[in-house]
């Protein structure tokens, strides 16, 4: 069966407006209309780096005991824990089986950070 979820748990983590830490996630693997939709919107058009935080907002499904992820949160977030979801994105989207493999095997994920990038909105941080 196709894993389509997977959990992460971010270095700092998102501190809301409450004060509550919220390190633990789940992001989705990304569909076409997640990268696509972005490029409508008027902020993407005026910053293209922005569709990183649209989409993100969009696969993201859990984080902590938040009830919605919205751009508002991505935007919050301290830019470590933005690096590591960008990267995280990245290598479930990409190589889910090497992901798996690492995860397995229990190496070290630096190893996939060594990739070639693709040519996508997505790449633009």
């Amino acid at each position: 069966m196709l894993q389509t979820e997977f959990e992460f748990t971010l270095p700092k983590g998102y501190l809301d407006t409450d004060g509550n830490l919220h390190r633990i996630g789940v992001m989705r693997l990304a569909k076409t209309v997640d990268e696509i939709n972005p490029l409508r919107d008027p902020r993407v058009k005026s910053n293209p780096a922005y569709a990183t935080v649209i989409i993100l907002a969009r696969v993201i499904t859990r984080l902590g005991a938040l009830e919605e992820i919205n751009p508002a949160v991505i935007e919050g977030m301290f830019a470590c824990d933005l690096n590591y979801l960008h990267k995280f994105y990245r290598q479930i989207n990409e190589l889910e089986d090497e992901l798996e493999e690492d995860i397995d095997n229990k190496q070290d994920t630096n190893q996939l950070e060594q990739k070639e990038d693709r040519d996508l909105v997505f790449s633009q941080i």
